[in-house]
């Protein structure tokens, strides 16, 4: 997979893990573990986006 196709990979999934944040939250009660781990693993996804970038 080239570096652009798992940019864009990422791009998505990050795109995926924010729809189910405002899903999430959105909820009589949302399950805050649950907004928790979303928010970390968009985190991890923001981060690896920009180490790629800055190479």
């Amino acid at each position: 997979m080239g570096q652009d196709a798992r940019k864009d990979a990422l791009n998505n999934r990050h795109a995926e893990l924010e729809e189910r944040l405002e899903h999430e939250a959105t909820r009589p009660i949302p399950d805050t573990s649950a907004v928790t781990t979303l928010k970390r693993q968009k985190l991890r996804i923001k981060d690896e986006i920009h180490r790629m970038e800055a190479r």
